[in-house]
């Protein structure tokens, strides 16, 4: 009997499905002239002073391995960061570790609170990495269906009808990838009220809480009472600095929390990259004017794309946080990956399905708005002309 290595493979891992986002931008990656408005990265280039230093790390010869945790430096600086924007209050000896994206840390958490069996409340539509994540540490994943009447925010309502004695965590997904929704105080406290006498954890995945728009600053679910203790945040430097290919992202938590994710983080990774953490010692401390200039320049596109998308007949909330649109195409009654696929081949122009952030994001798409104006003015060009092909 031959040796067949596909019996091999884990059977969770087997019934994954590729990332759905993926599929269109390796077809766009080889086409000529087509615009991409669809991956999830900032187009700017990593401010100059964060670049600075991390080359200087190298040349004073900064090659070895960090504490797993990461460097103290950076930890302190984390810490300071959290008090000043959010006042929110660590100890950078016990209630911080430094990982390999945010994405990292999300594995951590649900590695280390999940055992097999136990439920995770999932918001969706949401990032394409948390359902597999929980599977892989044998949890099962339990999607509560965010609405576009509601902003796509999570209601108190919503998450006590998907609590059951099995729930073991709630990952809250704002603000939010792909539908740019957000939660506010008052909903949060909401929230709080549900999950106060639990044993629910919460993962507040925050890797986008610098980009909001409008008058109303971020809040995290860990600054409302009684939340604190219960919550892991997982952000990094991705988004608001423009770091995405440093790979590096921390959480912050309950030192019991943080204790069980540096153990797991301890055998499976070691420690984050010792330049990019050097890197983001120096965003920390002088990269806030840099979060702002990006930030305005994103709300002005951001205004432009949500218009072109009302203008054109595809309804189109107001996302007031991330860099994402997610219109509406249910109007054209085709579904999300048949207009994706038609679009992208009749007018090559690049946008993710809907359905690929969950089911409840069949008959919608995201466009990021992380491009130039020539970009998104062209690609509304392209998208009005499609439509027109449809009537």
């Amino acid at each position: 009997m031959s040796f067949n290595p596909e019996v091999m493979i884990n059977k969770v891992v087997s019934s994954m499905p590729p990332s759905g986002i993926r599929k269109f931008f390796d077809v766009a990656a080889e086409m000529k002239d087509c615009i991409s408005l669809g991956v999830g990265e900032p187009d700017f280039v990593t401010p100059w002073h964060i670049r600075d230093e991390g080359i200087y790390s190298l040349e004073k010869g900064h090659t070895h391995y960090t504490s797993n945790s990461g460097l103290k430096e950076l930890r302190v600086e984390i810490c300071r960061y959290m008090d000043r924007r959010f006042s929110l209050k660590y100890d950078p000896l016990s209630q911080v570790v430094v990982t390999v994206g945010g994405s990292e840390a999300i594995d951590l958490f649900c590695r280390s609170v999940i055992s097999p069996g136990d439920e995770v409340l999932v918001c969706e539509p949401s990032f394409v990495c948390y359902k597999p994540i929980i599977s892989l540490a044998g949890g099962i994943p339990v999607v509560i269906e965010t609405k576009v009447e509601n902003d796509f925010r999570l209601t108190a309502d919503e998450l006590r009808a998907a609590v059951t004695p099995k729930t073991r965590a709630l990952i809250l997904p704002f603000p939010n990838n792909p539908t740019g929704g957000v939660m506010k105080r008052e909903d949060l406290e909401e929230i709080a009220e549900v999950l106060r006498g639990t044993n629910i954890a919460v993962l507040s995945d925050e890797i986008y809480a610098e980009l909001t728009y409008g008058d109303e600053r971020h809040v995290s679910i860990a600054e409302i009472d009684g939340m604190y203790d219960r919550t892991v945040i997982v952000s990094g430097f991705s988004k608001s600095y423009a770091m995405t290919g440093w790979r590096l992202g921390y959480a912050v938590g309950h030192p019991a929390f943080i204790a069980a994710m540096t153990k797991v983080h301890q055998y499976a990774i070691m420690s984050a990259p010792t330049t990019a953490q050097y890197a983001a010692i120096e965003a920390l401390r002088n990269g806030d004017p840099d979060i702002e200039l990006m930030r305005n320049d994103y709300n002005y596109r951001r205004q432009i794309m949500v218009s072109g998308f009302n203008a054109m007949g595809l309804e189109c909330f107001e996302p007031n946080g991330a860099f994402y649109c997610f219109p509406s195409i249910k109007s054209t009654g085709m579904g999300s990956s048949e207009f994706c696929e038609r679009l992208l081949y009749d007018k090559k122009l690049a946008v993710v399905p809907g359905n690929a952030f969950g089911e409840s994001g069949e008959g919608f798409i995201r466009c990021s708005y992380a491009y130039s104006i020539k970009n998104i003015n062209e690609a509304l060009n392209r998208m009005e002309a499609f439509l027109r092909t449809l009537r």
